[in-house]
């Protein structure tokens, strides 16, 4: 028997969270024990969960530091574990970066570094380059996030900004090996964008992330400026001899967390279509398209017969235009909804897998058929409310957010449309 459509989509997304629980992933990649010491760093709103698993399944001593957003610390024996602000950075991440940076100083040929790292850490590790402060971090970072730039633009900005990234953290370890396990949260899975890629080569350059920053009109501090135009922010390169020794391991993404779905939802007689990983774009722009797709199943048949579930994942972007409370799932989703107009039958969810939309701890939402008329019933206006990029209100309103607490895991969003 199927499941109501509401407890169906809470189900897949809850079989593409747990997919990207470090718990089953971290295990099969571990490697043997080094001759020296074993060195634990990362960073991410997975990370310390991931640094909880490392501990339970590996057989010698180790110690590191990890970085984690504010109330995704997991109890670790070994691992000291730091919780810093995100999106936004704060001298919490910035000092802990910064320790952690100096950790690595020292290390042998005979010694091991299992670098945890998973999406967030890019904001958690904020240490400055030279010239940059806290503050001009922080700035650009929200130019940035309100600029509709795609995370990989974002990222390459980042690296070229910090003093940590873009390699530069697996440079400061050499002449000991590096493990990289990676929980993906971007488009394409590229290592180089997953926390702005601290521990991995980097073939965008200066130059790049100036044509970025024109590109949105964001005006630079001085000294990020001058970093930039310098080039004295360049990171480090393919085939850099610092970074010899590195090897990089992707343990859990996106893709994974989408099939976990497909395969809840064959179980409950529906037809899974995963339709990508990586869609990106304005979020009001998807769930336009992706209302179009819906409708033409529900009406047509076509390109996929009824019932069946459109399962996709990525990012998204949002242009702030508005003063709501944003994030871009519960904006895809009213931009969804407003599209199909209450056409009978098509139900949806979306939400962050992290359990974070936006600057909110609500993951995302749900919508059915009767989602506007509900709005409306309520005095609330739908089109108004997208105008404000006021998602969260919006749905808060209506009781249909999701919220699931830290789920100390993230494969990006997940989107799941339901079409009976």
């Amino acid at each position: 028997m199927t499941p109501a459509p509401r407890q169906l989509l809470a189900d897949l997304f809850t079989a593409a969270v747990n997919a990207a629980q470090p718990e089953h992933c971290i295990p099969r990649f571990l490697p043997p024990p080094p001759k020296g010491r074993t060195l634990v760093i990362g960073a991410g709103k997975a990370s310390a969960a991931m640094g909880q698993a490392l501990e339970r399944h590996w057989p010698g001593a180790l110690s590191g530091l990890i970085i984690t957003r504010y109330g995704y610390a997991v109890p670790c024996e070994r691992i000291e574990i730091i919780e810093a602000a995100h999106p936004v950075p704060d001298e919490a991440g910035r000092a802990a970066a910064e320790r952690m940076l100096n950790l690595v100083q020292g290390l042998t040929a005979d010694d091991l570094v299992i670098c945890l790292i998973s999406g967030g850490g890019s904001a958690l590790m904020p240490l400055p380059g030279a010239g940059v402060t806290l503050a001009d971090k922080q700035a650009i970072n929200r130019g940035l996030l309100a600029s509709g730039a795609t995370i990989s633009e974002m990222n390459c900005v980042r690296r070229h900004l910090s003093a940590i990234k873009g390699g530069r953290l697996a440079a400061a370890c050499h002449p000991a090996r590096v493990v990289n396990l990676l929980i993906s949260d971007v488009p394409g899975d590229n290592p180089m964008d997953i926390a702005s890629g601290p521990t991995v080569v980097d073939p965008t350059t200066c130059a790049d992330a100036l044509d970025i920053i024109r590109r949105y009109g964001i005006t630079l501090p001085a000294g990020a400026q001058q970093l930039l135009d310098s080039g004295r922010g360049e990171t480090l390169k393919p085939g850099a001899p610092e970074l010899a020794k590195v090897s990089t391991h992707l343990i859990a993404t996106p893709q994974m967390a989408l099939e976990a779905a497909a395969a809840v939802a064959r179980q409950a007689g529906i037809t899974p279509i995963i339709l990508g990983d990586s869609i990106e774009g304005e979020a009001r722009d998807v769930g336009k398209v992706m209302a179009g797709i819906a409708l033409q199943v529900r009406q047509h048949g076509q390109p996929f017969p009824p019932p069946c579930v459109l399962l996709s994942g990525g990012e998204t972007t949002v242009t702030v235009r508005g003063q709501g409370r944003g994030g871009r799932n519960v904006e895809f989703l009213l931009a969804l909804a407003l599209g199909l107009n209450g056409a009978p039958g098509i139900h949806a969810v979306a939400g962050d897998t992290d359990g974070v939309d936006g600057l909110e701890e609500i993951a995302g939402a749900t919508i059915s058929p009767d989602t506007l008329s509900r709005a409306w019933a309520k005095g609330i206006r739908p089109r108004d409310a997208l105008d404000n990029n006021d998602g969260h209100g919006f749905f808060e309103a209506l009781g249909d957010s999701l919220v699931t607490g830290p789920t100390l895991t993230n494969v990006n969003d997940f989107r799941a449309i339901l079409v009976m």
